[in-house]
Order: structure tokens, then sequence, then C-alpha cells
């Protein structure tokens, strides 16, 4: 029973179980902040991961070894174009659950959208919504973003749904009625030294053994028929395994969702403020063009896919400082 011990996975490892594949190359955002704010505000934005720079600054936090120091960090280059607002939809709740009351879509739309969605607008359309609002608990702006603004060469849009949080729900609904047809830049929902979250697709890495899927430690030379198997599955009695016991299988491609990380630059290629792009432009991307962020540190995803940003869920600061950036090497 001493070989038992072998099957606990590293420190930091158990984190998600089960590890299957996400159902889509989109991720879902499950949960939203609420906003103490008069004002309403669209909650989400998303982009399209570049590739990674080295950024020098000023360390600016608080009671750290390291403050006021210089300090060389990884970023994360994300290309953001504007999103197109479709739509608007409210959301009733009782015990059951939430259910969607109604959706009123924008009049024009581009034909690549709207081949994509089943459009249910009829005539005052608007005026029905504006009656539902005494039940509507939440609203959401369903807006698209098409890769091709990114410069990748898909050209189905994603869709998606975004929370609006701040004021009551007449004021949310006005907001979003204002926007309709338009589209937004990333600077309108957030600022630069802001906070987001990051919802991504991992890399998938196909069926992986217990080692690199778990971070088991290997065994000793020779002590078994395998090095990399889990030592004990379990004990004879009850002949079952259970299901905390490490195995082989999916490894890479789940959904996750990363918090609490800084946009440290928020910029547009068309300004020479910041040479963005590295000679030839990002490995397995290509060249930058139009809106970009840098966030602090790493993002989920190989390069190319959908990354959702969400305003801070958790641990929201009270003021936002803007970053002192000495220097960005690509």
């Amino acid at each position: 029973m001493g070989a038992r011990k072998n099957h606990q996975p590293r420190r930091g490892s158990l984190a998600y179980s089960p590890r299957g594949r996400a159902k889509s190359m989109e991720a879902r955002i499950r949960a939203w902040p609420k906003i103490n704010s008069e004002e309403p505000k669209i909650l989400a934005h998303c982009g399209f991961k570049a590739g990674c720079v080295q950024i020098v600054t000023i360390d600016d936090r608080d009671k750290t070894p390291n403050a006021g120091k210089q300090l060389v960090s990884l970023g994360t280059v994300l290309v953001t174009p504007p999103v197109l607002i479709l739509g608007i939809r409210g959301y009733s709740k009782d015990h059951d659950g939430m259910h969607a009351e109604f959706d009123v879509y924008a009049e024009d739309i581009p034909k690549f959208i709207a081949k994509e969605i089943t459009l249910k607008n009829k005539e005052g359309a608007l005026e029905i919504a504006e009656k539902r609002l005494g039940k509507i608990k939440e609203i959401f702006a369903i807006v698209a973003v098409s890769p091709s603004a990114a410069g990748l060469e898909q050209k189905k849009p994603y869709i998606f749904e975004a929370s609006v949080s701040g004021g009551d729900i007449q004021k949310q609904f006005t907001h979003v009625k204002e926007l309709l047809g338009k589209e937004i830049k990333i600077d309108q929902i957030f600022e630069t030294g802001a906070t987001v979250d990051v919802a991504a697709i991992t890399k998938g890495k196909g069926w992986q053994g217990v080692i690199q899927r778990w971070g088991v430690k290997k065994k000793q030379h020779k002590s078994r028929k395998t090095v990399r198997e889990v030592g004990s599955l379990g004990p004879i009695s009850p002949q079952s395994i259970m299901y905390t016991v490490p195995r082989a299988g999916q490894t890479g491609f789940h959904q996750r969702v990363e918090y609490d990380k800084r946009i440290m630059i928020m910029g547009n290629t068309e300004s020479d403020e910041i040479k963005i792009n590295p000679d030839g432009g990002y490995k397995h991307f290509g060249l930058v063009k139009g809106d970009f962020i840098i966030l602090k540190g790493s993002v989920p995803g190989t390069y190319k896919r959908l990354i959702k940003l969400r305003s801070q869920i958790r641990n929201a600061p009270t003021k936002i400082t803007k970053p002192n950036i000495l220097e960005v090497v690509v």
C-alpha cells in the first residue's frame, strides 16, 4: 500500500476534473460581475491571440520588495477589432432559472452575420420588449465579431452575449438600444490599467498519460513493469477505482477562465507611439493591424484563437492606475 502515494499529483495540478474536450472553439462565460454605478455598461469584449512580447515597466505594486524598481514581465498581444451590437436579449428569472423573454435585433445587419442567426424581428418588437421590462431581471447585448477584421482567413463570425450592468433595467435597455447596429471599440469598454478576466480554449495535446496529464511522480527504475504509470489504482476491496485516481486521457482543448489580467497597453497600429509588430510579423499570426491590447502574463489558447474579455469579477480595485511603461521588446 505504500506505493499509493505515487498517484498523488503535484501541488497545483489537481485543479480541474474531468478533463474532457471543449464542445466548441468559443469559450462560454457563465458568471458576470455587478457594477455599482448609475451608468450602464457592457461588460465584455473579445480579441484574437497574436503573440508575446516583453514589457519593461516600473513596478507600481505597493508593499512588494520590487516596488518602484524596474520590472520585466511577459505580455500577450491581442488583436481587438470592433464588435457589432446585433441585438438585445432580456431574461426573466424564476425557480427554474433564467428564461429569454425577448430578442430585439438591429435593422441593418450584414448578410454574412444575418445568415448565422435566426432573425425573429417583427413589427413593433421594441415596443413589445419595453412592455415586458417589468419582469426582466437581466439585460444582455448580442454582439458579433468577424475574424477577418483581425486579418484572419476565417469568414464565419463569432456571436455571443455580453452582460450589461449598472443602473436599472430601463437604463440598461435604453443604453443597448442606442448602440443597436453600431460598432464599439475596446477603449469604449475597458481602459489602460484595468484588470480583466480572460476565457478561452486551451491548446489541444491529444491523449496523454498520467505523468503529463496529472503530474504523477515516476516510479523507481525497474520497480514495476513500467515507470510512467500510476503506482496503485486503489485497494483490492472494494473492487472499484475512485474517480480521484489519475488516469490517462484527453489533455488540452479545455475551456478555462483566468482571472485578473492587467491591460498594460491599449493602442492602434496606425499611430506610431509603440512599435508592436516584429520584422515579418508574429510567427503563426502575421502582422497586427488596427486596435490591439497587451495583457500582462500569459493567456490560454494558441495563436489566432478567440479570447473573450470580461470585467473583473474578483478583487476589483477601487481605483485604476495606468502602468508606467518604459519599453516594449517585440
